[in-house]
């Protein structure tokens, strides 16, 4: 399960059944897989962090097209994983 953590507009997932609250609990959580999910989206031109232990951000300068592209990437991205 990938679980959603965030501030704002600061952003990250972590591919972990627990919620993740703290570094220790973000630790549990499976860096591999993280790392295939990075590359899928990098493939498809978006560029995240490339550690779930950093933050992406979404700001003004992503519209409406940018956001749709994001989505769809990360829908290929999670089905190829």
């Amino acid at each position: 399960a990938l679980t959603e953590s965030r501030v704002g507009w600061m952003f990250t997932g972590f591919f972990t059944d627990d919620a993740v609250n703290y570094y220790a609990t973000a630790k549990t959580s499976d860096t591999a897989r993280f790392g295939k999910f990075f590359h899928a989206m990098l493939d498809a031109g978006v560029y995240f962090p490339p550690s779930q232990f950093e933050a992406a951000f979404v700001s003004s300068a992503h519209d409406g097209r940018a956001i749709e592209r994001t989505l769809e990437a990360a829908r290929r991205a999670f089905a190829a994983l």
